[in-house]
């Protein structure tokens, strides 16, 4: 595909993430939060180390059902720090059951879909990014965003994570205007 952000480089599975999922307005409160988990599980290795592997995460952490990982104990830290198939970070595994309850305060109170895309007033920002030396590491609402959720009780949401969230579930899009997918995620917004 000419034009398409370069970050993907050349590998199949980097490009195809990038051309069917990365950007796309994500509005299914459990899928955002999967992509919220999975994003602080990236916090200091490649994404890339995160996409290989996705499919393993959704099997041990059963379809990222919030509603089952939030009861877990110490038993289920203590499987997923014995399987190979993830990143196997104590930290990590038990801020994802408290993020899960976390998850389910939100959910009860105003639903998680829409505690995030408040900020965005529902709809996706529309950068128009011309190369890649112009995509903030965050922003000014990423770090908001990180803190409204740290005071909800969730970890591994500093605001980094936050903003490859944000580019990830579509609240951004960051694929460059030279880039087939920057028009066509465009027009995917509510």
């Amino acid at each position: 595909m000419d034009g398409r952000c370069d970050w993907c480089g050349d590998d199949p599975l980097y490009v195809d993430y990038h051309d069917h999922d990365w950007g796309v307005p994500e509005y299914d409160s459990r899928a955002l939060w999967e992509k919220l988990i999975l994003d602080g599980f990236q916090a200091g290795l490649a994404w890339i180390t995160i996409l290989r592997k996705r499919e393993n995460f959704r099997v041990a952490f059963e379809g990222f059902d919030p509603n089952v990982i939030a009861i877990w104990g110490e038993t289920d830290v203590a499987r997923l720090l014995e399987n190979p198939g993830i990143v196997r970070h104590r930290g990590k595994i038990e801020a994802t059951i408290g993020n899960a309850r976390a998850w389910q305060r939100i959910e009860a109170d105003q639903g998680f879909d829409r505690f995030l895309w408040a900020y965005v007033d529902g709809k996706p920002l529309q950068n128009r990014f011309t190369n890649m030396g112009q995509v903030p590491a965050q922003t000014p609402l990423s770090v908001q965003i990180s803190k409204d959720l740290k005071k909800a009780g969730f970890k591994f949401c500093g605001p980094t994570i936050v903003y490859a969230f944000m580019q990830a579930t579509g609240m951004v899009n960051d694929h460059m205007v030279t880039c087939p997918c920057h028009g066509r995620v465009a027009k995917m917004a509510r």
